[in-house]
């Protein structure tokens, strides 16, 4: 049974809500700065957990983020060789980046995330103004890491399809208009 129609919605829902979620988050970042600023200039006693906070939330940022490009294609890249080849040979580079990709993903971002969040959770690690368990910082890693996954498997999906003949030859690798 293909459930490739229901792919375009499923991906959609997904950007959608990691897009409204960077956007909360970089709203929040954006207000624990201001407020750093204005405790530490205008009332001369600056606020004690906004360093932490900010470090924290550019850290989700910057995962989350990084998440999000890669599933609209627009993922830094070294593109020579992917821009020179057409065809089958085209597909089955992507599909081989998006391997690597993967393994990537799962393996460093999933399960080592995981470990290192279990591991956190376990020893009751603590944030040292926050006092927020360690673990639900590090969580975004296997979050991220299962996001990229996800972007990786639909974009191994479209390569393969090329491959046996269901996409045009010269089906870019990376979001159109994207350098």
């Amino acid at each position: 049974m293909d459930h490739t129609p229901h792919v375009p919605r499923i991906k959609g829902a997904v950007d959608r809500v990691l897009g409204a979620t960077l956007a909360m988050l970089m709203g929040a970042l954006v207000l624990d700065v201001l407020w750093q600023v204005f405790t530490r200039f205008i009332l001369r006693s600056p606020s004690s957990f906004t360093d932490e906070l900010a470090r924290y939330l550019l850290i989700w940022v910057a995962l989350l983020g990084g998440a999000y490009t890669a599933g609209q294609r627009m993922h830094l890249a070294i593109d020579l060789l992917p821009t020179r080849l057409t065809g089958r040979s085209r597909h089955a580079l992507g599909l081989l980046i998006e391997g690597v990709v993967l393994v990537f993903a799962v393996g460093a971002m999933m399960i080592g995330g995981a470990r290192l969040v279990g591991l956190t959770l376990l020893l009751g690690q603590t944030s040292a103004a926050l006092q927020v368990p360690l673990g639900w910082v590090y969580a975004v890693l296997p979050l991220s890491g299962a996001l990229i996954a996800f972007y990786s498997l639909l974009c191994a999906g479209e390569h393969l399809r090329g491959l046996r003949g269901g996409h045009p030859a010269a089906a870019p690798l990376h979001a159109e208009g994207a350098p």
